[in-house]
């Protein structure tokens, strides 16, 4: 044994090894928690993500119909009817955001098709329907049918548009 380590000295690397400790690696104990950490957060954001993507997907059908709603309302200014079809104001090859077309059925002017109903099958519009058949593709009639409940319509005469499940 040496002089100095005799004393308690140490060499210059011994005192620098000494202060870092053994080891600068983690434990398995920390890596099994940050990965439940991690697991934890993926479970929470993952669904999150998903149905923000489906939101927007929504959002751009009330647009849509939005859209659609004021141009048929300058066609019945102009007309002082609702146009027989979308093909009129220039819409009939818009799809919603899910690849399908958009529905239509001009209730005035004596459109094929029954005309879509509320909860109490009462008619949502006296003028024209339209709407999306959201999602699914499907659509069935009155709202409570649960093929109804995702699509995004348009409801009293314009003054509402949005998904049945919150009319």
């Amino acid at each position: 044994m040496r002089y100095q380590e005799r004393l308690g000295l140490r060499t210059a690397s011994a005192r620098v090894f000494a202060a870092r400790g053994p080891s600068d690696g983690f434990t398995l104990v920390e890596l099994v928690l940050v990965a439940a950490l991690i697991g934890t957060l993926s479970m929470i954001i993952i669904p999150r993500l998903f149905g923000y993507a489906e939101r927007v997907r929504d959002t751009q059908a009330m647009v849509d119909i939005s859209e659609m709603d004021s141009d048929i309302g300058q066609y019945v200014m102009d007309n002082n009817l609702p146009p027989p079809s979308l093909n009129t104001v220039g819409y009939g090859s818009l799809v919603d955001p899910w690849g399908n077309p958009y529905e239509y059925l001009n209730i005035i002017g004596g459109g094929v098709g029954q005309p879509r109903k509320d909860h109490f099958l009462v008619p949502v519009n006296s003028d024209y329907d339209l709407y999306s058949r959201g999602p699914d593709g499907l659509t069935g009639a009155p709202f409570t049918d649960a093929k109804a409940r995702d699509d995004i319509v348009r409801a009293s005469n314009g003054s509402w548009i949005g998904p049945v499940y919150e009319f």
